[in-house]
C-alpha cells in the first residue's frame, strides 16, 4: 500500500482508537469479506434482492425495498456496482467484534482506481451486514 492510504480510517475518529484492533486472519474477516463479495456479485448479476440481503437494517430502513435500494446504488456507487477488479485491503473490528470496517481496493470500468471502505455489522447470527460505504478516488493508486 501507498503512504496515502495511512490516513484511510480518519473518519472512524467517532471511536476511540483503543476501540479498534487490527483484524487477524479469523472467521471475523472472512465473514465480513464474504458480505462484501457476495454484495458484488449480486451486483454483477443485477440481482436486486440478493444484493439487499447483504444490507444491514439500517440501510433497509431508508430503503425500504430492493428496487430502490438497488438504484441508489447504481447512481451514487458505481464503482462498487460494476467494478473492474478489486481487492481486499486491510481490515480493522470494534473490540467486541460487532463492527468491521474493511478497505477494498477497486479498479473502475471507467479506468479510475477507488479506495471504498465498508462498515459491517455483526448480527444476531454471526454474518456481517453492510451498514455503508466511503469511497474515496485513489489518485495515487498504481492499480490492482
Amino acid at each position: 500500500m501507498h503512504a496515502g492510504l495511512s490516513s484511510t480510517f480518519a473518519f472512524l475518529g467517532f471511536l476511540s482508537v483503543g476501540l479498534l484492533q487490527p483484524a487477524q486472519a479469523d472467521d471475523r474477516t472472512d465473514a465480513a469479506r464474504l458480505a462484501i463479495s457476495g454484495q458484488i456479485s449480486a451486483f454483477l448479476n443485477d440481482d436486486a434482492e440478493k444484493a439487499y440481503s447483504f444490507a444491514s437494517p439500517d440501510i433497509k430502513a431508508r430503503f425500504p425495498d430492493a428496487e430502490r435500494f438497488f438504484d441508489m446504488v447504481k447512481q451514487t456507487y458505481t464503482p462498487v456496482y460494476r467494478p473492474g477488479n478489486y481487492a481486499f485491503g486491510r481490515a480493522k473490528f470494534v473490540a467486541d467484534g460487532n463492527r468491521a470496517y474493511q478497505e477494498v481496493l477497486i479498479s473502475g470500468k471507467d479506468g479510475k482506481d477507488w479506495a471504498v471502505y465498508y462498515d459491517l455489522m455483526r448480527q444476531p447470527d454471526g454474518r456481517y451486514v453492510i451498514n455503508g460505504v466511503k469511497m474515496t478516488v485513489d489518485t495515487l493508486s498504481r492499480g490492482i
